[in-house]
């Protein structure tokens, strides 16, 4: 479980399609100042770009005496992550989102995140509002595809965006998109604001509305699912607009 509050951006130092397992790994450099590893262990989860992955390597967090050997650390990725992600777009330099699970003592400050990826979309605009940044998504696929995303997106909702938990701002239904905005501190923190229009993020949906539509169709019986998002929606609207407000 994480919190979608990016932690730390790395850099991919490699992705390997044929390491010495016979499968895919991705080798991740990391700031030489950084810490974020200092406790971690073997089969510890770690969110790369939203998604959850398993620590295979650590034997280099430490780094070297030089800028020719930076920390760094190794994660597995299997066939199904590369079909369902983007991790398979990714080359040597490209930034990415980075999060270590969360403990049992650890402020919540986002929203649950599982670092299962519901849906790749892709980058249709991006537009400059004072010093905040409004990008539009389209999940990609058909219009049953998107469809399958955006019943769980909802206006003042969460999402999280490469592993990042933002506010969603709009959301068209018919058109098939929503948008969120990044203010100035967040496009420092974070891998979505260095991307255009044309790239791809991770999507994941707030699980809760899962579980809510799944408890309330399976009340209402054969006629749940026509009944249940507008119920939902309102819904959602309403705990969000009670709790503790957005994030940017």
């Amino acid at each position: 479980m994480f919190t979608g509050l990016v932690e730390e951006i790395g850099v991919v130092a490699e992705l390997n399609p044929h390491d010495e397992t016979g499968g895919t790994s991705l080798t991740i450099s990391l700031p030489a100042s950084s810490t974020l590893l200092a406790d971690a262990k073997l089969g510890d989860s770690i969110s790369v770009n939203g998604v959850c992955l398993t620590a295979t390597d650590l034997s280099n967090i430490t780094g070297g005496s030089d800028d020719n050997n930076p920390p760094s650390f190794k994660v597995g990725i299997a066939p199904e992550t590369l079909r369902l992600t983007n991790l398979g777009l990714l080359t040597k330099g490209s930034g990415v989102n980075l999060e270590r699970a969360v403990r049992a003592d650890s402020r919540m400050g986002g929203h649950f995140v599982q670092g299962h990826v519901d849906a790749v979309a892709e980058i249709v605009r991006v537009v400059e509002d004072g010093n905040a940044l409004t990008f539009r998504f389209k999940p990609r696929g058909g219009d049953k595809e998107a469809s399958d995303v955006l019943r769980y997106i909802v206006y003042k909702g969460y999402v999280a965006l490469d592993g990042t938990s933002l506010t969603v701002t709009r959301v068209d239904d018919a058109e098939g998109w929503f948008e969120v905005m990044l203010i100035a501190y967040t496009q420092q923190k974070v891998v979505v604001a260095r991307k255009r229009a044309g790239d791809t993020v991770n999507v994941e949906v707030d699980v809760l509305a899962k579980y809510a539509e799944k408890s309330m169709a399976g009340y209402l019986g054969a006629q749940g699912e026509i009944l249940v998002k507008p119920i939902l929606e309102g819904m959602v609207e309403n705990l969000v607009a009670q709790a503790m407000g957005g994030h940017s």
